[in-house]
């Protein structure tokens, strides 16, 4: 991954590498987890820091089995969040939520809506 920022074409492009690299993993018999996705995407740069502080931002272990991101998208939206928060050094709280959702549903048009559990308003 080369540049990374707080826009929505980045977005879309890591919910669909997110995609190829689930596959990536299916096809080789290997764990889709956290460390496994940060050491594909960064090489060299996925340090056992740099792996600690994303799992620590999205309350997540570096070796749990990861879910399908079409079908359970909430766990991995908060990971691409600490990823782009981590790269960019802002903070994890300044991420443009708006475009990382409208990302979500460009890269994955006929999967589970982010916001499943909001109420809808009456």
């Amino acid at each position: 991954m080369e540049h990374i920022d707080n826009t929505q074409e980045t977005f879309v492009a890591l919910w669909r590498l997110l995609r190829r690299t689930r596959r990536y993993c299916r096809l080789h018999c290997k764990r889709f987890c956290i460390r496994r996705v940060l050491q594909l995407w960064f090489g060299g740069e996925a340090t056992p820091e740099f792996i600690w502080q994303v799992c620590h931002l999205c309350c997540q272990a570096g070796w749990d089995q990861l879910p399908p991101p079409g079908l359970y998208p909430r766990p991995h939206r908060e990971l691409l969040r600490a990823i782009v928060a981590v790269r960019t050094g802002i903070s994890y709280y300044q991420i443009d939520l708006r475009a990382l959702d409208a990302a979500y549903t460009i890269a994955y048009p006929k999967s589970t809506p982010l916001n499943v559990n909001k109420k809808k308003k009456s």
